[in-house]
């Protein structure tokens, strides 16, 4: 077993609204130890930087890889994920007999054996290499992206959905690099819910009722009780309760409310169906 070739494998940006998904294969030489590997998640950017410099110096063999946000939205994130590792490890220069690959899935149709490791980017140094080289790369990418795109803040939230992204959003609405599919970005193309009556509001108004329809669909599809979900709404009634109050916000108040009332019904339904 000694003289087999493992790659570890890892993804970088399953999770945010905008930009590719990246992935890394490494086939580390125990012949040149690299100290400090580590889930990328846990390491500042200054040590990251540092470790990946050291990974593709001493390596056997690396390789970065992407599926673009078209693929993204076109096959959804996790099989444009999959295809992502996928890409990476056919792209390395020496063959590995195994891959492990961070987390419970394998992509199919790899030219080795494959094993899915839950948490492995923690415990495995093979597959915390691969994981620092894709988020490095990632992170380089939407920063390169960000002088494209200036208004969105993308060298700072790297595309994830933080509040100051959402902000943004509200403000300007998507562009080319975000992904369609995801609910946060699918809402502006809707029908008209974001045509001329929202981009007429002021910009606080705008950024304030994006972020409450965002917020709804978010509970819609959560599927409390409902006794937890009437009490969500009543939350999100008193947070927001400016733009429920702005006449300029009426058509996007009407179709929450439309919203919370539907997603009622079927919870009581549900809940009566379990009742039976």
């Amino acid at each position: 077993m000694a003289d087999v070739l493992v790659c570890g494998v890892d993804e970088a940006g399953r999770g945010p609204l905008a930009g590719p998904v990246y992935a890394a294969a490494v086939i580390l030489n125990p012949a040149r130890r690299i100290n400090g590997l580590a889930d990328s998640k846990v390491l500042p950017a200054e040590r990251r930087e540092v470790l990946a410099e050291r990974i593709k110096d001493r390596a056997i063999a690396w390789a970065v890889a992407s599926a673009s946000v078209e693929e993204i939205d076109r096959i959804n994130i996790f099989h444009a994920s999959m295809l992502a590792m996928r890409r990476a490890v056919d792209g390395l220069g020496v063959a590995p007999n195994e891959a492990w690959i961070d987390g419970n899935q394998c992509p199919r149709e790899l030219n080795c054996r494959s094993k899915a490791i839950v948490d492995g980017d923690a415990l495995h140094p093979v597959i915390s290499a691969a994981s620092i080289l894709a988020k490095t790369a990632r992170d380089a990418e939407m920063c390169s992206l960000h002088e494209r795109y200036p208004g969105y803040g993308f060298d700072r939230h790297k595309g994830y959905a933080t509040s100051d992204h959402l902000d943004s959003l509200g403000r300007h609405g998507p562009c080319e690099i975000h992904r369609r599919s995801f609910y946060p970005v699918g809402v502006f193309f809707q029908g008209d819910l974001f045509g001329g009556s929202w981009s007429g509001m002021d910009d606080g108004l705008r950024v304030r009722s994006y972020r409450l329809y965002c917020e709804a669909m978010k509970l819609a599809a959560a599927k409390e009780p409902v006794s937890a979900f009437d009490a969500a709404c009543r939350r999100l009634k008193r947070e927001y309760a400016d733009v429920f109050a702005a006449r300029a916000a009426s058509t996007h108040v009407e179709e929450v409310a439309r919203l919370f009332q539907q997603t009622r019904a079927d919870l009581k339904a549900k809940a009566a169906r379990k009742a039976n």
